[in-house]
């Protein structure tokens, strides 16, 4: 048995990443753990149970809003490629991706974005940031907590996904 806590935030401050942003940071490594300790088949990556999205689309949008938001958070704008990954979130099923290389691509995102947090000065967390090209307004805090909230929501609703496919296999 080990004493280490479940729980990431539990653990410690995690290093490099300034105070005010340990929270966001927690959150988007406990989502990593938890995606990484998920048993998830390729054979139901594109199944939809009761019309509820497919796990293919929860592990697209993960990676794809953690990057997208945490370019808003940076004051840019989405690129081309960021756009097509938007667009391919919806092409259900699609068979060039497979689970494998989803869990890889949220977990390099994760990195990405805790190396972002670590370089955000805190004192820039309540400047504003327009989202998108209408711009709606927000600001660097705000993205970098709806980034973690949005990505535990997905995660949540993945395992759900999960868990309900998996038994109907039973």
């Amino acid at each position: 048995m080990t004493d280490t806590p479940l729980e990431v935030w539990q653990r410690g401050p995690v290093a490099g990443i300034p105070p005010l942003l340990q929270p966001v940071a927690h959150a988007l490594m406990q989502a990593n753990e938890e995606l990484q300790a998920l048993e998830l088949a390729d054979d139901i990556l594109w199944e939809r149970p009761a019309g509820v999205a497919s796990p293919g689309f929860h592990l697209q949008h993960l990676s794809g809003v953690l990057d997208r938001v945490f370019t808003y958070a940076r004051g840019e704008m989405l690129i081309e490629d960021q756009l097509v990954q938007l667009r391919e979130e919806d092409i259900s099923p699609n068979p060039s991706l497979n689970t494998a290389g989803l869990v890889k691509r949220f977990s390099e995102q994760v990195d990405a974005a805790l190396l972002q947090l670590k370089n955000t000065d805190e004192g820039t967390l309540t400047e504003y940031r327009g989202i998108g090209r209408k711009q709606l307004p927000s600001t660097v805090i705000g993205l970098l907590v709806h980034a973690a909230e949005h990505t535990m929501r997905h995660l949540g609703q993945l395992r759900v996904t999960v868990k309900i496919l998996d038994a109907a296999r039973s």
